[in-house]
């Protein structure tokens, strides 16, 4: 099982020790391109820190809606969404060449995430710009969404992706993180993900058992206590038997 957290998101020295702790810890980094969060800077230092430590390097494009954090959805239209995610994703490329290494996947941010994990017109959109201008990537999205669809419909390769520390509705989409409840504590993220990596399922808020099929797991790196949870995560998972490595 793959570990994966969004990095490159803070700044300031606090921002760095952040980061810098959660890639000893995962197997796979999103690094925000510039768009909601982060710059030419950060994203090098990031690269070159995932790089020493053998952690896979992914795209993490977004909204660029610095003031919102990417998370407030802004129905632009799919053509410029588009054109947002190809710039970022060519940055963070040019970048991680010139520091020694490769972008092995790209996973959309916040809103865009939400939103392309259900507009099938954007995901497919995505899918084929993905297709024609970065073929090699692997698309790394929510389990069933139509952006998975989508990609694996261009012929890209794609990844399932489940979440520790964040509460699914029935539907098995995540629920807002308006709605209380939404951010599970250390002890649910756990128990969660033990049973996305062991069972394939976790309980909704409403006490439904979903599916999840699942190649990695996320751990956000702005989720309070993500340094602990990440050390207990990959010990718990270590300890039921799961190998945890990159995904790709």
């Amino acid at each position: 099982m793959d570990l994966n957290a969004d990095l490159a998101e803070g700044t300031g020295p606090q921002g760095w020790a952040a980061d810098a702790a959660l890639l000893d810890v995962v197997t796979s980094a999103n690094i925000a391109c510039a768009g909601h969060a982060g710059d030419q800077g950060t994203m090098r230092r990031a690269c070159e820190a995932a790089l020493e430590r053998g952690v896979r390097i992914g795209a993490h494009p977004g909204y660029e809606d610095r003031e919102n954090f990417g998370r407030v959805e802004l129905s632009l239209p799919v053509d410029q969404v588009v054109r947002q995610v190809s710039e970022q994703i060519a940055l963070l490329i040019e970048i991680a060449t010139e520091s020694g290494g490769a972008v092995t996947h790209v996973k959309p941010h916040g809103a865009l995430y939400h939103r392309a994990s259900a507009d099938a017109e954007l995901a497919a959109a995505l899918a084929d710009e993905l297709a024609r201008v970065h073929p090699v990537v692997v698309v790394l999205g929510l389990n069933g969404s139509e952006l998975l669809k989508a990609a694996a419909a261009a012929g890209l390769a794609t990844a399932s992706e489940g979440f520790a520390d964040r509460a699914y509705d029935s539907a098995g989409l995540l629920v807002s993180r308006s709605l209380p409840g939404s951010v599970l504590d250390a002890a649910g993220a756990v128990a969660q993900a033990l049973s996305i990596a062991n069972d394939t399922t976790v309980t909704s808020t409403d006490g439904a058992e979903i599916k999840i099929v699942a190649d990695s797991i996320c751990i956000h790196g702005d989720t309070p206590g993500a340094l602990a949870l990440a050390k207990e995560l990959r010990a718990a998972l270590a300890a039921s038997g799961v190998t945890v490595e990159a995904f790709v």
